[in-house]
């Protein structure tokens, strides 16, 4: 069975604002002596994905921003490396704000992110790699980044991280229809994003999410 045979529940901003306040609250729980650790299978350290999921919040934001979005480009920020190898970010924390500092950042863009989900029309178009969405696309958006990069952290930093299973599924239908809505949606979250194995599916090399607006019934 796949989630395209079944209803779904639109993801709202309510839900993506649930997703930042979860994320910033395991995330406090990190030692200050972890965030040097590389998070996960990535290539980045803890610092800087956590700079990453806040360009992304950033990101998605912006491009909402305009009163005619840009359907054929990033809004046009300067995005750029700190190293060879590191994320290509608009958005860094100062670093001699700390751990502490590096959350606010965090809780900030993805309020942003919040209030343009929550203000924008539900019509409103906007560019993304994957295709144009809506709002409702980029608050999903921003909750899968929220919710799988929180898992690449938890394994740097030594952290519990177990995201709601409602939250888990509203994104999934949004953005991963077909995936299979017989299994866990957590656990099938991070097989459709690369992360982990799904019993009696083959684990995924490569994957994209379908940002395309859908029916809101």
């Amino acid at each position: 069975m796949h989630r395209t045979d079944q209803p779904r529940d639109l993801v709202t901003a309510d839900d993506l604002a649930l997703a930042v306040r979860l994320v910033v609250e395991v995330l406090q729980q990190a030692p200050p002596q972890a965030w040097a650790t590389r998070a996960g299978s990535l290539e980045w350290d803890c610092w800087e994905t956590v700079e990453h999921l806040s360009d992304d919040f950033f990101a998605y934001a912006v491009q909402l921003g305009p009163s005619a979005p840009p359907l054929d480009g990033e809004v046009p920020f300067v995005w750029e490396s700190r190293r060879p190898g590191g994320p290509a970010n608009a958005v860094h924390a100062d670093r001699g704000a700390g751990p502490a500092g590096l959350l606010q950042v965090l809780e900030a863009t993805g309020a942003l992110l919040v209030a343009m989900v929550r203000t924008s029309a539900p019509e409103t178009r906007a560019h993304h790699v994957f295709g144009a969405s809506d709002p409702e696309g980029f608050a999903a958006m921003g909750i899968v980044e929220a919710l799988v990069h929180t898992h690449d952290l938890a394994r740097g930093l030594g952290l519990s991280w177990d995201p709601p299973a409602d939250l888990c599924s509203r994104v999934l239908a949004r953005l991963f229809p077909d995936a299979p809505s017989a299994t866990d949606p957590w656990t099938t979250l991070l097989w459709s994003t690369g992360r982990a194995e799904l019993p009696g599916h083959s684990r995924l090399s490569t994957w994209r999410w379908d940002g395309t607006p859908r029916p809101r019934a």
